[in-house]
């Protein structure tokens, strides 16, 4: 389990699949590579492929709660563990935007991670318009190494050193 002031971050389990589910939304997923699933057995798949990267430590997702009543609020993740340069990621629900809750929980992941993992620095891809996105890179010293296109928008890369 990782804390910061208000939330909880721990390892996604089976247990919070039906919240997370009922989260994703095509308007959250605009400024996402993915789109939502199609139905809850699709998910199902998605999540089952969690357990074992989790388990496995090469690609962690982390649920976000907050602290006080427990409430679901996202997920982020630290991808890609074992490489030289692992990826950061996150999601908040939409009636939750405008908290800060992202970017608290990114710094939280990215201190954890360098804390446990051994790697150069951390990659943040996000769509150029997400500019929320874009603030939590900039908060933690990102610096843009490059630009494409994605199917959906343009992104931009962030190098976030560790911390």
């Amino acid at each position: 389990m990782i804390s910061s002031t208000r939330l909880c971050l721990k390892p996604f389990t089976s247990d919070d699949a039906d919240e997370c589910y009922a989260c994703i939304t095509p308007t959250l997923t605009k400024y996402m590579s993915w789109d939502p699933p199609q139905d809850r057995n699709a998910f199902e798949n998605i999540w089952q492929t969690w357990l074992i990267t989790i388990q496995d430590e090469s690609d962690w997702v982390f649920v976000i709660r907050d602290q006080l009543n427990d409430e679901f609020l996202g997920l982020v993740g630290f991808h890609q563990a074992k490489q030289s340069r692992p990826e950061l990621g996150i999601w908040i629900r939409e009636d939750r935007h405008g908290f800060a809750y992202g970017k608290e929980a990114v710094k939280a992941i990215a201190d954890w991670a360098s804390r446990h993992f051994n790697f150069e620095a951390f990659i943040y891809p996000v769509a150029i318009e997400n500019y929320a996105s874009c603030r939590i890179a900039e908060s933690l010293n990102g610096t843009p190494i490059y630009c494409s296109q994605q199917p959906k928008y343009k992104s931009v890369t962030y190098l976030i050193p560790k911390i």
